[in-house]
């Protein structure tokens, strides 16, 4: 059975059916593995050193997945990353650019070399850098969200 990742308080951290989508996912439309040869869910979420976000179909998407790395970048907590549109990880006037860039992604499968300006829960801002963000597909083609990976960010200066 799939899961209705539209569902609130799924837990995904170490979910291997959302970890099998994710991967299977970026390795269709990217061509590459998501997680080193061997690793899975667990090393996805522990320990991996890039960021892997994933937010669910909701017309105002949530996010549903966010790997302690994306925790520490944005300065959320799970519990709080979880209940949070994923539009707030950008700032309002950042937000239609970031529209643009969820709609290329839905048109085209995945973009990559991706770089958007995002802020944290502290209000630090930052640019992500040599993003990756790709639809969510299940071995059926229904879609079921996007999700974004990079292991780059640069604070911005304060002014």
């Amino acid at each position: 059975m799939i899961a209705n990742y539209n569902d609130a308080g799924l837990d995904l951290a170490y979910d291997l059916e959302f970890y099998a989508l994710m991967a299977e996912s970026f390795e269709r439309s990217v061509g590459r593995s998501l997680t080193p040869e061997g690793q899975g869910a667990e090393w996805l979420y522990d320990q991996s050193p890039a960021v892997v976000l994933a937010h669910n179909t909701d017309a105002d998407p949530r996010f549903i997945y966010a790997n302690r790395a994306a925790q520490a970048c944005f300065e959320y907590s799970w519990d709080e990353f979880i209940t949070l549109p994923s539009r707030l990880s950008a700032e309002a006037p950042d937000r239609a650019e970031r529209d643009r860039l969820l709609s290329a992604v839905a048109a085209n499968g995945f973009i990559a070399d991706y770089r958007g300006l995002r802020i944290a829960k502290s209000g630090r801002r930052f640019y992500i850098e040599k993003a990756i963000v790709w639809d969510l597909v299940d071995r059926s083609g229904c879609r079921r969200g996007q999700a974004a990976t990079f292991d780059s960010w640069q604070d911005m200066q304060a002014d």
